[in-house]
């Protein structure tokens, strides 16, 4: 599997990742209605940072955004986030992302945050601690399952 940056001809397939993912309305609090045009301005990171995708030769198996947390007094603390396609879970995608956010982060940030880790996602949550983040906080309830089940956001932490 290679990781690179993200290229404009990678967009179709990234799209059609998003799209499942942000429809699942499992993981992540983005509306399931998302426009491609939409997804686009949010997914792909200006500098200073990066969006990448993970291959497996012209195939994107997952895509991930990196860059700082929030502007000025907090641009020292970086943020990622993760998609991997259904058909690639278990195989390593999503680990190889976040190892390769973290090194991306380690040149020039002092830590990395997630903002809202759905409770519920305990494969990537469970994967986060195994690479040392800690959850720091949960909001209660924040994030509404499909099924109408309501699960807490976690906000996980770690030093680089």
């Amino acid at each position: 599997m290679l990781i690179r940056e993200f290229t404009d001809a990678d967009w179709p397939q990234v799209w059609s990742i998003v799209r499942e993912v942000v429809v699942a309305a499992d993981t992540f609090v983005y509306d399931p209605g998302l426009t491609e045009e939409s997804a686009r301005a949010m997914w792909v990171e200006a500098p200073p940072g990066v969006t990448v995708v993970a291959l497996d030769g012209d195939r994107v198996l997952g895509t991930a955004k990196i860059g700082p947390n929030k502007p000025g007094p907090g641009a020292h603390v970086a943020t990622a986030s993760f998609m991997v396609s259904a058909d690639a879970r278990g195989r390593g995608v999503g680990r190889a992302m976040v190892e390769y956010a973290l090194d991306w982060a380690r040149q020039g940030y002092a830590a990395m945050q997630f903002n809202a880790v759905a409770e519920s996602n305990t494969w990537a949550v469970e994967l986060y601690r195994r690479l040392g983040f800690t959850v720091i906080g949960t909001v209660p309830e924040a994030f509404a399952l499909p099924d109408g089940k309501r699960v807490g956001l976690h906000i996980m932490h770690r030093f680089l």
